[in-house]
């Protein structure tokens, strides 16, 4: 589990090594320099480095990649395209939120290629952001760096004879996040609307909702199949009953926390309590049961 949580959870990792949220041991923060490449059909993979996972399109087209890391990860990731054609054959990137660990990368792969996100991944991106959780600021990116192609609540790519909808999840992780569907393939990448098998960190001062979350897993859930590959923001590859799992957490653990609400607990009190251990599995991760407690007690808080 320790070599998933290196290679998978990159972005909120690092940034535990700023405020202490979960008893992490220090090989947990170690950032790689290298991408694991798995290869889930003849055009399509699923890259593994410090930040959210990757996903690459590739054919006579060019390169659509999901994502791009962090900065720091941009000469790691120019090696690992290389078997695909190439840092010269990206053809379009796709922002899935605006959050630096899937977006660092434009700072370097934005000024030759196109960006696509949803109209509000540009207008974070255009600003100073901060995440209170995780004591972290960003800059607003340069030009280059932006998502120049932007959409509201669709968009379809015709790309490497694979159509490729991009489609907005309102108001899940962030207020932005955008889902891509390889259709003839049957392969989903979900962005940070799935952190295989552990708690997720969703970003409520941003447009995050935990149980919207749930509910645009259960749209998800309705346009796949057994046999759908799902490539998720974090972790693992998973499928459609890994999916549903973490529906099933998100939902029964915000019961939970309702619960405690409804008997007049202050979140202190909560935390000190804890969940049930049914979902003990699910703290085999970046987040501890008592911050996750209180992530969904800010979204309800909404």
């Amino acid at each position: 589990m320790s070599d998933l949580i290196n290679r998978s959870v990159g972005f909120l990792c690092s940034l535990l090594l700023l405020i202490p949220i979960s008893g992490y041991s220090e090989n947990h923060h170690q950032a790689d320099k290298e991408f694991k490449v798995t290869q889930l059909t003849d055009r399509i993979s699923m890259l593994q480095g410090r930040g959210g996972n990757i996903g690459v399109l590739s054919g006579e087209q060019g390169i659509l990649m999901i994502d791009d890391d962090y900065k720091v990860m941009s000469s790691a990731l120019q090696k690992a395209l290389s078997p695909f054609g190439g840092e010269e054959k990206l053809t379009y990137i796709v922002n899935t939120h605006w959050h630096g660990d899937h977006t660092q990368g434009n700072l370097h792969f934005g000024h030759s290629t196109p960006i696509i996100a949803h109209d509000n991944v540009r207008a974070r991106l255009l600003t100073a952001q901060e995440i209170k959780l995780f004591n972290m600021k960003s800059e607003p990116y340069p030009e280059y760096a932006l998502p120049s192609i932007t959409y509201e609540k669709s968009l379809t790519l015709h790309i490497n004879a694979e159509e490729v909808e991009i489609l907005h999840l309102a108001n899940g992780h962030t207020d932005g996040d955008s889902v891509v569907f390889f259709k003839k393939a049957n392969v989903v990448h979900l962005g940070d609307h799935f952190f295989n098998g552990f708690f997720p960190f969703i970003d409520v001062d941003h447009g995050g909702d935990v149980l919207q979350m749930a509910k645009n897993i259960d749209h998800v859930l309705m346009r796949i199949d057994e046999k759908t590959v799902i490539i998720p923001g974090h972790g693992p590859l998973g499928d459609k009953q890994d999916l549903l799992a973490f529906k099933q957490m998100l939902e029964g653990t915000a019961a939970e926390v309702k619960k405690m609400r409804v008997a007049g607990m202050s979140v202190e009190q909560m935390q000190a309590q804890g969940l049930t251990a049914q979902w003990d599995e699910w703290a085999d991760g970046f987040l501890s049961p008592q911050v996750w407690i209180g992530i969904i007690n800010s979204s309800l808080d909404k």
